[in-house]
């Protein structure tokens, strides 16, 4: 079932061109080209996915870049909430030109209707209907036509521009009535939510004045080059914070442009959409924390050498605190345990001590160091274990402990159970 698309919600998210742009490898010279465009690649993998289904053509996507384009240099017109959201109503109305009424197949486009719709709601004119039943009505009617098995597509649109009058009007058919109830409670959301301080109908007019302007443009996708211009005034925005707000990664445009156009066409050679995020995501968090990997990895260097420390094979390190002369755990067993964990620091994260309740797990269940270690103990034994993060967690963030966490375990093994 396709979600009921509401053109108010819309306007608060997030010309045919002549410009062609081709596919290509790239030449990453290091981490930051690389994160710029796969970070750039994974966006227009998603944007092919969810906004171009019907048409991910050369032409729509060269429209789409040379939108990225004009946002990041700056040539988009700066306007006022109400007016901004006035221009992304305006988009969306155009996109229903091409797709229908709320992109719904079965209906017809009358801006005409819809749009004195919207400009009574903002006015909060019910003559003709009042916001609530306009409400009721068109969800009760796209649900409706969800549920129908009707292959009859919708005619072509009618298309107009938004008056600046309230004006009641006579609704001679269900087109007129779908219509009319959609623009109806679109202009009561507007009117509560963007024009709720406007006392002297400034804003009101700049908004239907950006409604029109939106209407009157020759674009192939309204919505691509609108979401285009945003990402890229945004990418421009994020070259003094660094990229998605991490200071250590440089924002590389170029690099980012190309990603989006090889993940809009599906070029993959160097990443598909899958390692690209994979790759984003890891970046991100070594570049977070990778301060904890090393000063980790230099604790563990000088920390093998002291008295009493063993080394395995793996990397894990242990000291015996306590040499039980019980049976040893193999990794298909249950344990009985007491554990207090630390962070290199001594920041507690977890501690059966502290709670004063011992745990019980299966040793196949958990991190590779405490597999691997518990293995080495006789029941009635306390180890001190120092876990690589390779060991450990990770990348991943569990709890209180930082990805690349180097651990520390105090570990007192009290009994075995046998799986």
């Amino acid at each position: 079932m396709k979600k009921t698309i509401y053109l108010f919600a819309a306007a608060l998210a997030m010309v045919s061109c002549g410009n062609s742009y081709k596919a290509k490898d790239v030449v990453l010279g290091d981490m930051q080209d690389s994160v710029n465009f796969a970070l750039g690649y994974v966006n227009g993998a998603m944007l092919k996915m969810q906004q171009l289904q019907e048409d991910s053509s050369d032409a729509v996507i060269a429209e789409f870049i040379d939108a990225l384009q004009r946002g990041y240099d700056g040539k988009v017109e700066e306007l006022s909430e109400s007016a901004s959201v006035g221009k992304n109503i305006g988009m969306a109305i155009k996109s229903f030109e091409k797709n229908d009424l709320a992109e719904n197949k079965l209906w017809q486009l009358n801006e005409k209707v819809l749009l004195q719709g919207m400009v009574n709601g903002m006015n909060g004119d019910t003559t003709v209907m009042d916001s609530e039943s306009a409400k009721q009505f068109f969800q009760a009617q796209y649900q409706a036509s969800m549920m129908a098995n009707d292959s009859v597509e919708a005619g072509k649109a009618i298309r107009a521009q938004c008056p600046d009058k309230v004006k009641a009007l006579e609704l001679k058919s269900f087109t007129d009535s779908i219509n009319y109830a959609f623009g109806l409670m679109n202009g009561n959301e507007i009117k509560m939510y963007v024009l709720a301080s406007d006392s002297t109908g400034e804003e009101q007019k700049e908004f239907i004045k950006q409604v029109n302007k939106a209407l009157k443009m020759k674009v192939l996708n309204p919505q691509m080059m609108n979401i285009g211009e945003q990402i890229g005034k945004t990418i421009k925005e994020q070259e003094a914070t660094g990229l998605v707000g991490e200071p250590k990664l440089e924002t590389r445009f170029p690099f980012i442009k190309q990603g989006f156009i090889n993940g809009m066409k599906g070029h993959d050679t160097q990443f598909d959409q899958k390692t690209a995020g994979e790759y984003v995501n890891n970046t991100i968090t070594f570049v977070k924390y990778g301060d904890t990997k090393g000063e980790g990895e230099r604790f563990l260097e000088a920390n093998k050498l002291k008295d009493g420390v063993q080394v395995t094979e793996s990397g894990l390190q242990y000291e015996v605190l306590t040499m039980g002369n019980g049976s040893k755990p193999q990794a298909t067993d249950r344990v009985k345990v007491h554990y207090h964990g630390t962070l290199i620091d001594g920041t507690v994260f977890d501690s059966s001590v502290d709670r004063g309740e011992p745990a019980t797990f299966g040793l196949n269940g958990v991190i590779a160091g405490w597999t691997e270690g518990l293995q080495l103990m006789p029941v009635g034994s306390k180890f001190r274990f120092y876990i690589p993060q390779e060991l450990g967690y990770g990348s991943r963030a569990t709890g209180s402990i930082p990805p690349y966490s180097t651990l520390i375990f105090d570990v007192e093994l009290l009994g075995i159970e046998k799986e």
